[in-house]
């Protein structure tokens, strides 16, 4: 029996233990609570201290306006599908060559822009700058399409640019026919309007893009390496405006794509003796194979939030979301791993916080009655920023764990590196000020992108390569690329005119204001 003595002195210490917790508890509710009405990262550069160029005002008549239309209409019409790369539609890719010198007659006569078509089908335009010390940057977009049917349920045939409701239907109205037309658009009335750059900058419309950009996106980078040319930034399409598609966020929000998720393509086998399917082993190649991807199904990636760009997504936005949210996401230091979990909840929301696998074809039999001597399955990872292939495909062979299943890597590639968002990064800030020049109701913010583009080309070009273009998407928009109904409202496609006309102007801005930082570290 204890010493009344030692039962004091366990009685204080058991105390003072607990008043130490209770102590660090509030400290740290505090500092959250701080945090969460203080943290504004949107706060620090503000428009009017940006240094003052002479913009021109993207007014457009009524017969330009319509040339605008009629201009993409054209392109949307003409289907520059890209199967497979080595099955493209090269008569519908010089067809879309005409257009663009019918349609952009200024650009191509321009003694200020040199055009160069790429690999055949690509194009390459230079803008001069009339300050050579300024370090140039790119715009980039691509031609091709993925295949579409109109007995895939089109409320209007995919190919042609069909009107309703002020919507123009069509494939390639989000991805990414808006963007080629859009820029060009934009540089065709500039020049128009006698501006003439201070920054130089490129124009790449790649025409492979759909099926990896090895030929028109790589050779273009090719070219610019052999002219010793580096960018100061590139812009390419990629994430979008989100509006009523993050659930608790008050206002849509534009988000800017810092980088790509990584990918890999394995293939998974299983190898037995055929036989008759009268007298069956205890295991057939076919059952082997499906437990193997049960597993990896049954054994996800781990959970990463917080450890990428999405840590950036969150914490920009953080003042704009509703309660309880705006705690959690104002203060990732501490709920970054809760987060992780809701958001694993849903597919929509699961592909920011890991790697995510998909089973994509499986593939087994002849026969009904004869026993496969070859089952095979292909598996696609898509790699969060906190990840390495090397480390995924390590997490496949030890989840698998069975060593009748073959595994093999058909193709993949790391994730992109992380472009910079902070208040020095010009890149992001000239494409953050022109987002709110056109769009002030937006608050913008750092993601990731899920899907890849053909940008990643270009790394040994670029340290900063964003993923934009300010197209409104509404719940359910996102589907509709690569799917059925992709359309775009004729509003949206002006306004993306109107982007990139702001966009470039601002390109001529030398310096970033000071900054006036919201962020608090903790």
């Amino acid at each position: 029996m204890a010493a009344p003595g030692t039962k004091s002195r366990l009685f204080r210490c058991v105390k003072s233990i607990l008043y130490a917790l209770l102590f660090i508890t509030i400290s740290i509710l505090t500092i959250a609570t701080l945090r969460t009405f203080s943290l504004n990262v949107n706060v620090g550069l503000q428009l009017a201290d940006w240094e003052k160029t002479n913009q021109i005002r993207f007014d457009i008549s009524q017969r330009q306006r319509e040339e605008v239309f009629t201009n993409f209409k054209e392109a949307i019409r003409i289907p520059t599908v890209s199967y497979s790369p080595t099955d493209i539609n090269a008569t519908a890719l010089h067809e879309f060559s005409r257009l663009l010198r019918k349609a952009f007659p200024a650009v191509f006569s321009s003694s200020l822009v040199q055009h160069e078509v790429v690999a055949d089908y690509s194009h390459l335009f230079t803008v001069q700058g009339s300050q050579p010390d300024l370090v140039p940057y790119m715009l980039l977009a691509h031609i091709d399409v993925v295949p579409a049917s109109e007995s895939d349920g089109w409320d209007a045939p995919p190919f042609s640019a069909k009107e309703i409701d002020n919507f123009i239907y069509g494939r390639g109205t989000l991805d990414d026919k808006e963007c080629v037309m859009g820029i060009l658009q934009a540089l065709e009335y500039l020049l128009l309007k006698g501006y003439r750059p201070q920054r130089g900058f490129y124009i790449g419309l790649g025409h492979d893009e759909e099926v990896s950009g090895l030929n028109g996106a790589l050779n273009i980078v090719r070219l610019l390496k052999q002219r010793n040319v580096q960018l100061s930034f590139l812009l390419d399409e990629g994430l979008l405006v989100v509006d009523g598609v993050m659930k608790g966020l008050d206002g849509p929000a534009a988000l800017i794509g810092v980088s790509e998720k990584g990918s890999a393509t394995v293939k998974l086998s299983v190898t037995s003796v055929p036989g008759h399917s009268s007298m069956p082993p205890r295991e057939s190649s076919i059952g082997i194979l499906a437990a193997a991807v049960k597993r990896l199904e049954d054994n996800p990636m781990p959970m990463l939030f917080g450890q990428g760009p999405e840590r950036g997504t969150f914490e920009h936005l953080a003042h704009k979301f509703i309660f309880p949210i705006r705690f959690l996401a104002s203060n990732l230091w501490l709920f970054a791993p809760i987060v992780g979990r809701l958001l694993a909840l849903k597919p929509e929301t699961n592909a920011f916080s890991r790697t995510t696998t998909a089973v994509t074809m499986f593939n087994a039999g002849v026969k009904v009655n004869v026993l496969p001597s070859v089952a095979e399955a292909y598996v696609n990872f898509r790699i969060h920023s906190a990840q390495s292939l090397q480390e995924v495909l390590d997490l496949v062979d030890s989840t698998v764990g069975d060593q009748r299943v073959k595994v093999e890597v058909v193709d993949g590639f790391d994730p992109l590196p992380v472009s910079s968002y902070s208040e020095t990064s010009y890149g992001f800030q000239i494409i953050k000020k022109s987002i709110l020049d056109v769009f002030p109701q937006l608050t913008v913010a750092p993601g990731i992108c899920v899907a890849n583009t053909d940008s990643r080309h270009f790394k040994d070009l670029v340290a900063d390569i964003y993923r934009f273009v300010p197209i409104w998407a509404k719940a359910g928009d996102a589907q509709r690329i690569h799917g059925i109904n992709e359309r775009i409202s004729k509003k949206n496609y002006e306004d993306i005119v109107g982007f990139y006309f702001t966009l470039i102007q601002n390109g001529d801005v030398k310096e970033l204001p000071e900054t006036h930082s919201g962020v608090h570290e903790f």
